[in-house]
């Protein structure tokens, strides 16, 4: 197994050059990688694109289209399920479903999270889609979407087959997608719980939920080839990690690593909400029904950044002095360059907060004649 201790490039929306922070984490693992949730900036990685078994991590895609499936409304959590004969035929993991057996999507859900349960993944991919090959084919078409060219799913458990296979990164950028729906947390939070009305108790397989504070979840895998594999996700002080840890030799060592990884970022960087270093002033309209348009900022800006590199932070306001109406809502009239250490890492442009439309001919010459009687 091989030590991963570089430390990656922060990406920013500028794409510059990466800083090296110190005290890297050492993870032994095949492949590791760090990113942080809002921005999707990578802190760390190592093999981070190298093509390997993701075991039951492989769940996370499974969850992202079925948890995709409940927000648009295609599927309720006090949906029934009724298990066919190839879910209740599923080996490894599992909750032991019956053929024929009912489960709410929600029972599913929480089987598949809290206990990487293969039957109900395969349960709720045919609910979802006919068949698991059908979802399956959904996966990859998810994955593309994404942009997880290292990846091919040939289903939807993670059991082992030839040429299922996916990378530390990929695993992230999913993990990432997954986070985006809040429900998801519902489950994967949960230490201890059961199905079946109490009958089947539930136990997180991912240990950090109970011992690493701040915690948010979310998939763990393991099988021979595959090794010991997880996406762990840990939130603090508003900032969201995703550490990926792929084929590491112990279970232990796998979880000891997520926390490195996650220990690292969160000592080492920060989101900071950045707002303009001055009021921004009206803009004066040319030919304008009003003279003046209040120019806004077209998005809140949070950059993230090394903790020690809080206040080289600045703003440099860039704004036409004025503009020809008609003016359109939400037109640009300049930016908020983010500076880090005097290097621009971010440029937001700034918008009119409403519409302005023309002054008809009629209308200027009426404006001159107001503007001659009010000069005598």
């Amino acid at each position: 197994m091989k030590k991963l201790a570089s430390a990656a490039l922060v990406l920013s929306l500028l794409a510059l050059p990466a800083v090296a922070v110190a005290g890297a984490p050492e993870v032994e693992a095949g492949g590791a990688v760090l990113m942080e949730k809002e921005t999707g900036a990578v802190l760390f990685e190592d093999h981070a694109h190298d093509k390997l078994e993701p075991a039951s991590v492989t769940k996370v895609m499974t969850l992202l289209l079925v948890m995709e499936a409940i927000d648009d409304g295609r599927l309720s959590p006090d949906e029934l399920v009724t298990v066919s004969a190839h879910a209740a035929s599923m080996g490894g993991s599992q909750v032991y479903l019956k053929e024929n057996e009912q489960m709410t999507v929600r029972d599913l859900v929480k089987a598949v999270t809290v206990v990487s349960g293969n039957d109900a993944a395969v349960a709720l991919a045919e609910h979802l889609c006919g068949s698991e090959e059908g979802f399956v084919a959904k996966m990859n078409e998810r994955a593309a979407q994404l942009g997880m060219a290292d990846t091919t799913f040939l289903n939807c458990t993670g059991l082992p087959a030839a040429g299922h296979l996916t990378s530390a990164y990929d695993i992230a950028v999913m993990s990432r997608q997954l986070l985006i729906h809040p429900a998801i947390r519902e489950y994967a939070t949960i230490w201890m719980d059961s199905i079946r009305d109490g009958a089947f108790q539930l136990s997180n397989t991912n240990k950090l939920i109970r011992f690493y504070p701040g915690a948010t979840g979310l998939k763990t895998g393991s099988t021979d080839s595959a090794g010991y594999c997880l996406s762990a996700t840990a939130e603090r002080d508003g900032m969201e990690l995703i550490a990926v840890v792929l084929k590491s030799p112990t279970s232990e060592k796998r979880f000891e690593g997520a926390k490195s990884l996650l220990n690292f970022g969160f000592a080492n960087y920060t989101l900071l909400d950045v707002y303009p270093n001055q009021a921004l002033p009206p803009i004066d309209v040319l030919l304008g029904k009003q003279g003046q348009v209040q120019p806004e900022l077209s998005a809140s800006s949070r950059i993230l950044v090394e903790k020690e590199q809080v206040n080289q932070v600045t703003t440099d306001i860039r704004l036409c002095q004025d503009v020809e109406a008609p003016v359109e809502q939400g037109q640009v009239l300049g930016h908020m360059a983010v500076l880090v250490n005097g290097e621009e890492r971010q440029s937001i442009p700034i918008t009119a907060s409403e519409a302005v439309g023309r002054i008809s001919a009629p209308g200027i010459f009426f404006r001159f004649l107001q503007e001659l009687f009010m000069a005598a």
